[in-house]
């Protein structure tokens, strides 16, 4: 891919503009969070030409914008936040992301790194073995179609009524993991066939199991509100979505978008919807619409699956603890701090220039960052801000962010969501081989386990970009505050 050419202004030293008189039909202004030296990164494709392509939709409020983890996408750039006005805006499926409600989870533990290092190796292999992963990788939990209704309308509430976790977990997850209004009608067959031998599976590529230890604490008051009480405390992180099931339902919805566009040119042309867009992968349809309103209503479903695929996930996880470390689960305290989702579309209200609107804001590769005192966020995190919860790759870190005030004022409440790639996967794959990645993680006390080889390449650590600079920009630019630095001990790879 070229690099990109276009116009940009530095506005400080963590934002950049692309100026709205870049192209003609542009409505607002492209803002990209990042500094000198990422900056030069992010131009190296063509993604802030996508920034730029989001700006031109209808009733986008605000600026397009794109967080320091922006890379190329299917229409939107990774990284990119949009929010569009309730009445005149539109829903777009590639604002989302085809890994519907791909997201993170933190659960902690009142064990320290030396209580786990002898037992390291054993607690890894027991997560592998009891929670289901790889590239197709099927639940151990086998439910009906009726069942799966369930899941897709309920999320984590239908895991936790049938035994998956506790009644305490669902305060700690966003949206308490459902998203009310979803509608299991709106789900093709073909997709709920794909998510049905799926459901409590972590699957492959990035999505991960970490065990990590607390190797920094960047603010003492805000990490003990979360749980993180000091250094060498153990965490698990786990990174997973909505399976085949949330990409069968983007790819369904894009498909029914699509047929009420034409190619005219270079554009892409609905004249039901009164539309021009640049690129058919915005393929969207105006909020009010049946269309939109499907899209909306299918697309909380595999949310609520994803949400439910975590939960089941936490409940073996925890049963590998117990079984390995002979005390339960809530003798070691293992209550999750948050979860977040990063691909996902949600109705809030913000304020834009001095006045509370209701949009729809698309966030694709973003992390929610609710600051202090905000309705959705638990009651125990309101006087700080939620917790954002960023992977990194497995051989250097990941964070814990607080949401801020700020976040609410200039990006509706949105901070970057990881490390972003710098790499194809297929260029890791030429580049590196599993078994050597392995080898060199083993010596920095990193074990990894992974159902193959190919995963460990593609996720080798050179193919992301440098976490800690990417959490410097969100840090600097205001739109979350570090909190802690959390460092790998064991990985489980799909």
């Amino acid at each position: 891919m070229q690099p990109w050419k276009g116009p940009l202004k530095k506005k400080d030293e963590f934002r950049y503009e692309i100026p709205s008189d870049y192209k003609s039909a542009m409505r607002t202004s492209g803002l990209i969070f990042a500094n000198d030296t990422m900056i030069r990164q992010v131009t190296r494709d063509n993604a802030p030409e996508q920034v730029a392509n989001v700006a031109t939709m209808p009733g986008i409020l605000g600026k397009s914008m794109a967080m320091p983890d922006i890379l190329w996408g299917y229409g939107f750039p990774i990284g990119g936040v949009a929010a569009m006005d309730e009445n005149e805006g539109v829903i777009s499926p590639g604002g989302v992301g085809y890994d519907i409600n791909c997201g993170v989870r933190l659960v902690k533990t009142n064990m320290t790194e030396e209580d786990i290092k002898p037992k390291l190796r054993e607690l890894v292999d027991a997560i592998f073995k009891n929670v289901p992963s790889g590239l197709g990788s099927e639940g151990k939990v086998k439910v009906n179609h009726g069942q799966l209704d369930e899941v897709l309308r309920r999320g984590a509430s239908w895991a936790v009524e049938e035994g998956f976790g506790w009644s305490s977990d669902l305060e700690f997850l966003e949206e308490n993991g459902n998203m009310e209004g979803a509608d299991p009608s709106k789900v093709s067959h073909r997709a709920k066939q794909r998510g049905l031998p799926q459901l409590g599976s972590l699957g492959a590529g990035n999505h991960f199991l970490e065990i990590q230890r607390v190797e920094e604490i960047f603010d003492e008051n805000i990490a003990k509100l979360y749980g993180m009480e000091h250094t060498g405390q153990i965490m698990v992180m786990i990174h997973t979505g909505s399976r085949g099931c949330g990409y069968q339902i983007c790819d369904d919805q894009i498909r029914d978008m699509s047929k009420h566009f034409r190619k005219e040119g270079q554009l892409f042309v609905s004249d039901e919807f009164k539309i021009r867009l640049p690129d058919r992968q915005l393929v969207c349809a105006p909020v009010t619409s049946n269309v939109a309103q499907s899209y909306f209503k299918a697309m909380k479903c595999a949310a609520n699956y994803a949400w439910a695929n975590r939960q089941m996930i936490v409940h073996w996880v925890r049963e590998a603890f117990e079984k390995v470390m002979g005390k339960p689960a809530e003798a070691l305290n293992m209550e999750i701090i948050y979860d977040v989702a990063h691909n996902i579309a949600k109705f809030e209200e913000h304020e834009i220039d001095g006045k509370r609107v209701k949009v729809y804001v698309h966030r694709k590769g973003a992390t929610r960052a609710f600051g202090p005192e905000m309705a959705d966020i638990p009651q125990k995190y309101k006087a700080v801000g939620q917790p954002v919860l960023i992977p990194g790759d497995m051989g250097t870190a990941s964070y814990v962010l607080a949401g801020t005030q700020r976040a609410m004022r200039e990006s509706f409440g949105s901070t970057c969501h990881g490390a972003g790639r710098v790499m194809s996967r297929t260029e890791a794959i030429r580049r590196f081989r599993g078994d050597s990645i392995k080898a060199e993680l083993q010596k920095q006390g990193i074990y990894v386990q992974a159902a193959s080889r190919k995963v460990v390449a593609e996720e080798a650590p050179a193919a992301y970009k440098n976490v800690d600079e990417v959490v410097e920009v969100a840090h600097g630019a205001g739109i979350s505050l570090k909190v802690a630095r959390l460092r790998p001990l064991g990985v489980v790879k799909g």
